[in-house]
């Protein structure tokens, strides 16, 4: 179902975008037990990275060579479309200032209030039944999926206003580079992301119809209720009401459909499975925050270091550690496999437990209940 997952850089994990995330990432490795760390000769540095910076027409010329030549589009299709095309410094701008960057006590405001948890019990009665059959059929709870909307476009009322095929030509071909060696791999591969993408848009518009010059979207080229990216519509959004087209603009029981099998094959979502628990931290325990949120330690790994569960858990899951810079100070919290497959939509941390909060208060629980299981709000 995956089209080239090495080859698609993480959007938001560069860090990136607000929205715009649901996205490929490369498949993670798999967990490793602990132990020691093996002493091994020191490798020899390695070469500098080589920009692959190409001249704007030379870039857009082979652009459209190899598009054309992958999806079977008349060039001259793909060449008018550029034409109009327009680099937008606002996007730059968005690009460049990313709400994930906020530490979690002023991220957190922008997305658990009041109106958003009111909105989103709303949209929930109204479309019970549909979320219902989506969470008998794949597992992920209705509360889920209405707080993704509700945190990407606040339940479809802002899906973006730029056209998509403008920001993905601005962000393949115009976001600024530098000469420091130390930030050119990271830009030849955000550069070769926006690319893919843009050409996936154009295959998007030949399997559906769509007029790709008429679509907007996020700063990123996100689209949709659930801000698919093109590769992501492609891959992962399904016809949810079975009248044979996928419509994440219009059509919500596709949109329901789509965004849980994000979750179910992107993320490998667990039926019923844990998200996560508030961590209490052992008097002299040694900070300890794994990259990454891969859910890669047991319980007892993480009891021997100093951590554990505020809450039972039970069965016997994988999780992880990880920390948030709450108003009162560091907190600790365990990440579970369902905790990181919302990371697969966006890879932030703070992005997954906004989305988890808001969830559960639209499920009508407490959302501070796990952040007060520690009764004095401490460590």
């Amino acid at each position: 179902m995956t089209r080239n997952l090495a080859s698609r850089a993480l959007l938001c994990a560069l860090p990136l975008a607000l929205v715009a995330c649901a996205t490929q990432t490369p498949p993670s490795p798999p967990p490793q037990p602990e132990q020691p760390a093996a002493v091994e000769p020191a490798a020899p540095p390695a070469p500098p990275a080589v920009s692959t910076a190409q001249p704007l027409e030379v870039a857009k010329a082979e652009f459209i060579s190899t598009t054309s030549a992958r999806y079977g589009i008349d060039p001259v299709e793909i060449a008018q479309v550029l034409a109009q095309a327009e680099i937008r410094d606002s996007i730059i701008n968005a690009m460049s200032r990313p709400a994930e960057a906020k530490p979690w006590s002023a991220y957190r405001p922008i997305f658990i209030t009041q109106a958003r948890i009111n909105a989103g019990q709303a949209f929930l009665a109204q479309h019970r039944d549909a979320l219902a059959k989506v969470e008998a059929d794949t597992g992920v709870p209705a509360e889920i999926i209405v707080s993704i909307l509700g945190v990407e476009t606040s339940y479809g009322g802002n899906m973006g206003s730029y056209p998509v095929v403008d920001a993905l030509y601005t962000l393949a071909f115009a976001y600024p580079r530098t000469n420091e060696p130390a930030k050119i791999a990271r830009e030849n591969q955000r550069e070769a992301f926006f690319r893919d993408e843009l050409a996936q848009v154009f295959a998007l518009g030949k399997e559906n119809g769509f007029d790709i010059t008429t679509l907007k979207g996020s700063y990123a080229g996100a689209m949709g209720w659930g801000q698919f990216m093109p590769s992501s519509y492609r891959d992962f959004a399904v016809d949810g009401n079975g009248d044979g087209k996928v419509d994440l603009f219009n059509a919500l029981p596709d949109v329901f459909a789509s965004v849980a099998n994000y979750f179910v094959e992107k993320g490998g979502w667990e039926r019923g499975g844990p998200v996560v628990v508030r961590a209490r931290k052992a008097d002299g325990a040694v900070a300890f925050d794994p990259d990454g949120l891969e859910p890669r330690y047991t319980l007892e790994q993480l009891a021997a270091r100093g951590y554990t569960p505020a809450t039972p858990v039970t069965g016997t899951p994988k999780a992880t550690l990880f920390t948030l810079d709450g108003v009162d100070g560091k907190e600790y919290w365990i990440g579970f496999n369902n905790f990181h497959a919302i990371t697969r939509y966006n890879n932030s941390r703070h992005y997954a437990m906004a989305v988890y909060e808001l969830a559960e208060a639209i499920a009508g629980r407490d959302p501070l209940a796990a952040r007060n299981a520690l009764g004095d709000g401490g460590a």
